[in-house]
């Protein structure tokens, strides 16, 4: 918005020039979001309580968890708000990519607070019906898709590999269901991983970071020719995105970090694993993303392990899943779980992003 209404007026006011800047726009994207998570977050921690909106924990748990029952839950719409607010101030409002990712940052999160919110009025851990709740997941991911299909360039179906500097195949329609399929996937691996104080709002932080670096460097000729990495026109507007999701997850963590004072619910995690997915698929790191989000990746593994490996042998590879209750289990406190979880996600971070120079 900042953009269209002073860009106009640098023949009066040359200090306007510096809004055509995307890093100078993502810097202040950032401070925003992280501002008025500090700003509102003890108001909306006071409403929720208020509202008694308190988390069911699972009883099958690790015991250590059913104190934390009654913490305010749906933590998620501080994200939801700040994120948005950020950037229809600070990006582009004519890019079209700017409306596909708020409205799987919206979506998404529209699903997760339904989900939370009975949980809430039912108080249990069911929430929406398993089926539905991935039917209307499905049916929103293939909406962003077929978006992304009809508005395409000569990058979208095109699938690149980690270390491979030319794309390896063209999924022509197939596009269209792998990427349902990415999206679907990201949101929950994001949303079973947000099950400990900070874990998943810490992770978004390096997460956001790293795309932050590969959208500005995906959507400027010069430097992705440099690099011989694909170029996707008007693709660096998400770095202000990118910059906003890190400010908002800094700004949450504030509340969230051990012992929390509120969580982010399915409201937060399937919104921000949404759009990281959406991300992913603009930029073309489709594949790069099992590295960039390997934390998210291991935790979703470790429940189809469970699963897989109880309904054919009958027997439990892990303690417990997703992966962080198996090494609660094994006697490590959740801050150590927590943080060494943060130590493994930075060093993915640093190993996707140097994939982008190694080819």
């Amino acid at each position: 918005m900042f953009k269209e209404l002073l860009l106009p007026l640098v023949d009066k006011f040359t200090f306007f020039n510096i809004f055509q800047y995307i890093t100078f726009r993502a810097s202040y994207a950032a401070v925003t979001s992280l501002f008025l998570s500090l700003l509102f977050g003890p108001k909306l921690i006071a409403t929720l309580k208020r509202m008694k909106a308190g988390q069911e924990i699972r009883q099958d748990g690790p015991e250590t968890h059913l104190s934390k029952s009654g913490t305010p839950t749906m933590g998620g719409l501080l994200i939801l708000v700040t994120v948005s607010v950020s950037v229809l101030f600070w990006q582009d409002l004519d890019n079209l990519y700017t409306w596909i990712t708020l409205l799987t940052l919206v979506g998404f999160g529209s699903i997760g607070f339904v989900d939370d919110y009975l949980k809430i009025t039912k108080k249990n851990t069911e929430g929406l019906q398993a089926k539905l709740k991935m039917g209307i997941q499905i049916i929103l991911s293939t909406v962003i898709v077929v978006l992304l299909y009809i508005y395409r360039n000569d990058q979208t179906t095109l699938l690149y590999l980690p270390f491979v500097k030319h794309a390896v195949l063209d999924l022509s329609y197939l596009y269209i269901p792998f990427g349902v399929l990415l999206l679907v996937g990201t949101s929950n691996a994001v949303n079973l991983t947000d099950g400990l104080d900070g874990l998943a709002s810490g992770l978004v932080i390096f997460v956001g970071i790293t795309f932050a670096v590969i959208t500005y460097l995906t959507g400027r000729v010069d430097y992705s020719s440099y690099l011989q990495i694909p170029f996707v026109r008007n693709s660096g507007e998400l770095t202000v995105l990118c910059f906003a999701l890190v400010g908002a997850a800094t700004g949450f963590l504030w509340y969230n970090a051990h012992p929390a004072e509120v969580f982010m619910g399915d409201t937060g995690s399937l919104s921000l694993g949404g759009v990281i997915g959406v991300i992913a698929l603009i930029t073309k790191k489709e594949l790069l993303l099992i590295i960039i989000g390997g934390v998210f990746v291991l935790e979703a593994l470790s429940v189809i392990i469970q699963v897989v490996s109880y309904k054919m042998r009958k027997k439990r590879v892990f303690k417990m899943a997703p992966l962080h209750h198996h090494f609660e289990l094994k006697g490590w406190d959740e801050s150590k779980v927590v943080i060494r979880f943060w130590i493994v996600g930075a060093m993915f971070t640093i190993l996707s992003l140097s994939t982008l120079k190694i080819q």
